[in-house]
């Protein structure tokens, strides 16, 4: 309660300001909303997956600033002085006179210690290990989040290879569309697990939001020759039919695509195109999201030129999307062609339970062809349906959803204490029925690509990070049942394409 005090007092005019503008235009639909200046930072950062400052992720406690981790390959982590634990007391800009940080709010401390690439930043810090003061000077770089990008893991069943591939958003630098970018890494990544003989891909997009509509259509590219991949369209307007326009395929081999309720946007563009096309099978929750809208940024400074003050940003919805098939990503999101039982599956948690939520509708069907890849589609996708059906682990997933989803209904509680605890701890004895619900493991070895590999001798940090991927891949019974249908794939010959 202290801290929640805390907190309350850090509000500043600027928040509430913040809080206002966002009451207000919250009542066009659920995303057009104001950023201030900071949020679009941030928003900057998700969207590119790099920044300029030290490379260490900072939390509060009480009125200090503390070291939460440090970001590998950093400035902080590659100067080595500054260790996860420690507490930031004072912020000097080089050689500059330093400022107290003790409490002041994360925020504005945020602003003082991050900086421009080649700008220095000294940290007056409390160390961990033994209490001690030290200054620690930091050059500042760009900074790039590991944990944003495209990553991949290769498995062998039954003789072959196949690959993963984790995408967690869609992300690129509007401000330098000559770096790196989700579609460039995708295309990359895939270009050295074929030097691996890798026969099939697994594509999650399992919790990734969206992101940026031109990597999605790219990357959509990147499994088809040519074709439309996406219509956008204006109230009152036609609609316009987005491309691809490069011939070029990067990966003709089968493809799965892992969705859950929290892929939206970006994410619903790429699987709803490689379903419409008949390129991959779409395999998990129910439905995707269901957030088939576009937002564009705008300054508002714009229309206040004179204005000194940075005034933040309105992301207002300008658009929706529609399939190649006609039909809108909006609330209805991408069935699955597989559908799997999740802790979500009869929660409030998509687009279609928000207060505000702009309809469903249709447009005219686009001009393409599927390419009917797979000679038994439909097969595969039955025989996955019995395996889930009768599988034990998927059932009691299944179970402990309804358990959930009825938790989430009943909002009442008992004011007469001793019931109120007689009921939470029936509550409790429930839970305990559904302790073991993900506890699965399967004898799959998953292992980094090659050149990723190399990379271990140098970044320690790295080689635990996958390590950890890894053994949470090989307890992760949705992969284990991508694999399964990846595994009975079989593409039709180049004849049997062109004859459909």
């Amino acid at each position: 309660m202290d801290e929640l005090y805390l907190r309350i007092e850090e509000i500043e005019h600027d928040d509430w300001y913040s809080t206002f503008l966002n009451s207000v235009v919250g009542a066009f639909d659920p995303h057009t909303t104001y950023m201030a200046p900071r949020i679009k930072e941030r928003f900057d950062q998700s969207i590119s997956g790099k920044l300029e400052g030290i490379g260490a992720r900072l939390q509060k406690k009480g009125i200090y600033t503390h070291v939460f981790e440090l970001v590998s390959g950093g400035p902080a982590w590659k100067q080595g002085d500054l260790e996860a634990g420690d507490i930031i007391l004072k912020v000097a800009q080089g050689d500059k006179e330093p400022l107290d940080i003790v409490g002041m709010r994360l925020d504005d401390a945020i602003k003082f210690i991050k900086g421009k690439k080649g700008t220095e930043v000294r940290l007056t810090v409390k160390k961990k290990l033994d209490s001690s003061i030290e200054v620690v000077s930091i050059i500042r770089d760009v900074v790039q989040l590991d944990e944003t990008f495209v990553k991949s893991s290769i498995v062998e069943k039954e003789g072959k290879k196949y690959a993963i591939i984790d995408l967690p958003s869609f992300y690129i630098d509007f401000d330098d569309l000559e770096s790196r970018d989700s579609a460039k890494d995708m295309e990359k990544e895939i270009a050295r697990l074929k030097n691996e003989d890798v026969t099939g891909l697994i594509i999650d997009l399992r919790n990734n939001g969206g992101g940026s509509l031109k990597t999605a259509i790219e990357i959509s590219g990147l499994f088809i020759d040519k074709g439309p991949i996406v219509q956008v369209k204006y109230r009152g307007e036609k609609p316009i039919i987005k491309n691809d326009i490069d011939p070029k395929i990067q990966w003709d081999g089968s493809v799965v695509i892992l969705v859950n309720e929290f892929s939206a946007s970006a994410s619903e563009i790429f699987a709803a195109a490689m379903q419409d096309y008949k390129r991959a099978v779409i395999l998990g929750g129910n439905q995707t999201y269901g957030k088939g809208t576009v937002q564009n940024i705008l300054p508002l400074n714009q229309y206040y030129p004179k204005y000194q003050k940075d005034l933040g940003y309105l992301k207002m919805t300008i658009q929706k999307f529609y399939r190649v098939n006609g039909g809108s990503t909006q609330k209805e999101g991408v069935y699955s062609d597989i559908a799997m039982p999740s802790r979500y599956s009869y929660m409030k948690v998509g687009e279609r339970d928000l207060d505000g939520a702009l309809a469903w509708d249709k447009v005219p069907q686009a001009n393409y062809t599927q390419t009917n890849s797979y000679s038994n589609f439909a097969d595969v996708v039955y025989n996955s349906k019995q395996r889930i059906a009768s599988d034990n682990n998927f059932k009691l997933v299944n179970e402990y959803a309804k358990w959930l989803k009825e938790k989430q209904d009943d909002s009442s509680y008992s004011l007469n204490y001793k019931k109120f605890l007689k009921e939470s701890e029936a509550k409790e004895l429930e839970a305990k029925k559904f302790k073991s619900v993900f506890e699965y493991k399967s004898t799959l070895t998953y292992t980094s690509p090659k050149y990723e590999q190399l990379l271990f001798k140098e970044n320690k940090d790295l080689a635990d990070k996958r390590m950890v991927w890894h053994k949470n891949l090989s307890k992760d019974m949705y992969v284990s049942e991508a694999l399964n249908v990846l595994s009975e794939l079989r593409l039709k010959d180049k004849t049997e394409i062109v004859k459909n």
